[in-house]
C-alpha cells in the first residue's frame, strides 16, 4: 500500500507539471487575443482537461505503456521495467518543473517517450526500443505543426477573404455563422461525440441508432451556437448601421471571441485526452506488474481511478503554476486577435483528436506552435517571432536527449541501490516492498 501510494504521487508530480507548462497549448491563444481572462482559462481548462483526461485518455496511455519499450525483454525481469518506470516519472516530471520555470512550453510526449527509451536501453540494450514504434511517433512529431499550420493557415484564410475584408463583415459573418457553427461543432463532434455516447445509457429510446443521436446531438450544438451569434448580432445593429470601419471590425473580433473560446475549450478537451498519458501511462505500468507479477504486452486497461488521478493532476498544476507559459504562445510568436486565434486553436484541437482517436502521443505544443505559426504567415510572416520560435524549438530538440539521459541515469541509480538476488524470493511484492523501503 505504501509503495502504490509512492507511485502515484510520483504520477501526480508529473501530471502537476504537465499541467503546468501545457496551459498554454489549450489556452494560450484565448488569453493572448483578450478573449478570456487567465483566471476564466485556467477554469475553463481544468474542467475540459479533466473531462477529456477521464473520457478520451485510455487510447494514449495504452500505446505509451506497451509500444515504446519491447515487453518481450522484460518478461523474465518484470521488476526491471517497474523500476525503468519510476526512472521515467521522475526524470519526466523534473524536466518539466525546469522547463516551466523558464517559461518554455516543451512537449511533454517528447519527455516520457524519450525518457522510456532511455532506461530501456540501459536496462536490456538497443534491442529493448520498438524502434519502429519509435518511428511512427517520431514521424507524428514531424508531421503534427505541419498538418496544423496548414488548417491554421486555410480556415484563417477563409476568414479572412469572406468575412474580415468584405465591405460588410458583420453581414457577412451573419451569413457565415451557420457555417463556423458547423465546422467548429464538427471538429469536436465526429471525433469525440461517439466516444461520450457510448457511455450514455438509451433505453429510452431503444430504436434510435447511437450514431443518429451523435449526429443529433452535434446538430442541436451547432443549430444553438448559430441562433446565439445571429441574437448577439441583432444587438449589435447600430454599429451595423453607422459604424466606421476599424469600430466594425471591432464588432466582428467581438463576436468571433465566442468562437475562440468554444474552440479554446475543444482544445483543453484534446489536450487532457492526449498528454494525460504521458503521467498515467508509466504508474499503469507499474500498478500491472504489482498486481500480476507479469509485464503487459499489446495493449494495457487504464484504470478509471488512474485517469481520474492524471486530470487532477493536469488541473492542478493549472492552477498553481498555469500562468508562467501562457505569454510565449499566446503573445510571443505573434499578436492574436479572435478570428486568427479561433483559426488557430480550432486546426489544433482537430489534430490532436484525430491523433488521440488513433492512439498517437502527439505534441500539443507542436500542433498549437504550428497553428499560431500558420496564422501568422497568413496575416505578415515578417511579423512571426523568430527569436521565439527558435527557444521554443530548441527547447523541443534538448527534451528527448535530456529525458533520455535523465531517466538512463536515474535508472542506473534505482538498480545500484535496490540490487537483491530477486529469485531468491518467493514473491514479486517483497521485492516491490523492498525497493519503496530503499528508496525511502
Amino acid at each position: 500500500m505504501l509503495f502504490t501510494i509512492f507511485v502515484c504521487c510520483l504520477a501526480l508530480y508529473v501530471a502537476c507539471n504537465l499541467g503546468a507548462n501545457d496551459v498554454a497549448n489549450s489556452m494560450g491563444t484565448s488569453v493572448g487575443s483578450k478573449a478570456v481572462t487567465l483566471k476564466q482559462a485556467i477554469v475553463i481548462a481544468g474542467v475540459l482537461e479533466f473531462t477529456g483526461a477521464v473520457l478520451f485518455g485510455r487510447q494514449v496511455s495504452s500505446t505509451l505503456a506497451t509500444s515504446i519499450a519491447n515487453p518481450d525483454l522484460f518478461v523474465s525481469q518484470p521488476q526491471t521495467l517497474l523500476l525503468g518506470m519510476i526512472a521515467v516519472l521522475i526524470s519526466c516530471g523534473l524536466w518539466l518543473q525546469i522547463a516551466t520555470a523558464k517559461n518554455l512550453p516543451v512537449a511533454s510526449s517528447h519527455a516520457v517517450v524519450g525518457a522510456i527509451a532511455g532506461f530501456s536501453w540501459v536496462a536490456a540494450g538497443s534491442q529493448a526500443v520498438k524502434w519502429s514504434a519509435l518511428g511512427s511517433i517520431s514521424l507524428a512529431w514531424v508531421v503534427t505543426p505541419v498538418v496544423s499550420a496548414s488548417v491554421a493557415a486555410g480556415f484563417y484564410l477563409l476568414i479572412k477573404r469572406w468575412i474580415l475584408q468584405q465591405d460588410k463583415p458583420l453581414i457577412q459573418l451573419e451569413q457565415w455563422m451557420p457555417w463556423l457553427s458547423l465546422i467548429l461543432v464538427s471538429v469536436f463532434g465526429v471525433i469525440v461525440l461517439p466516444t461520450v455516447v457510448e457511455t450514455i445509457p438509451l433505453d429510452f429510446l431503444p430504436d434510435v441508432p447511437r450514431h443518429d443521436f451523435s449526429l443529433g446531438l452535434g446538430g442541436m450544438a451547432a443549430l444553438s451556437i448559430t441562433l446565439v451569434g445571429w441574437r448577439r448580432l441583432a444587438n449589435e445593429s447600430i454599429a451595423i448601421e453607422s459604424a466606421t470601419s476599424a469600430k466594425t471590425q471591432e464588432v466582428v473580433e467581438r463576436q468571433l471571441a465566442r468562437f475562440q473560446l468554444l474552440s479554446a475549450c475543444c482544445v483543453a478537451f484534446a489536450h487532457g485526452s492526449n498528454d494525460v498519458g504521458n503521467a498515467i501511462a508509466p504508474l499503469a505500468t507499474i500498478l500491472y506488474i504489482q498486481s500480476t507479477s507479469t509485464v503487459p504486452q499489446s495493449s494495457l486497461e487504464i484504470p478509471m481511478w488512474v485517469l481520474v488521478l492524471g486530470g487532477v493532476g493536469i488541473v492542478t498544476g493549472l492552477a498553481i503554476w498555469g500562468k508562467q507559459v501562457i505569454a510565449t504562445i499566446g503573445e510571443g510568436i505573434i499578436k492574436l486577435e479572435p478570428s486568427s486565434g479561433f483559426a488557430a486553436e480550432l486546426a489544433t484541437a482537430a489534430t490532436i483528436l484525430i491523433a488521440s482517436s488513433y492512439g498517437l502521443p502527439v505534441s500539443t505544443s507542436h500542433a498549437l506552435v504550428g497553428a499560431v505559426v500558420g496564422v501568422g504567415v497568413i496575416k505578415n510572416w515578417r511579423d512571426v517571432s523568430l527569436s521565439t520560435l527558435r527557444s521554443i524549438g530548441l527547447a523541443w530538440i534538448v527534451t528527448i536527449p535530456i529525458s533520455n539521459l535523465l531517466s538512463a541515469g536515474i535508472f542506473t541509480m534505482l538498480r545500484y541501490f535496490t540490487t537483491f538476488p530477486f529469485d531468491r524470493s518467493p514473491s514479486l511484492v517483497n521485492h516491490l516492498e523492498s525497493i519503496f523501503h530503499r528508496l525511502i
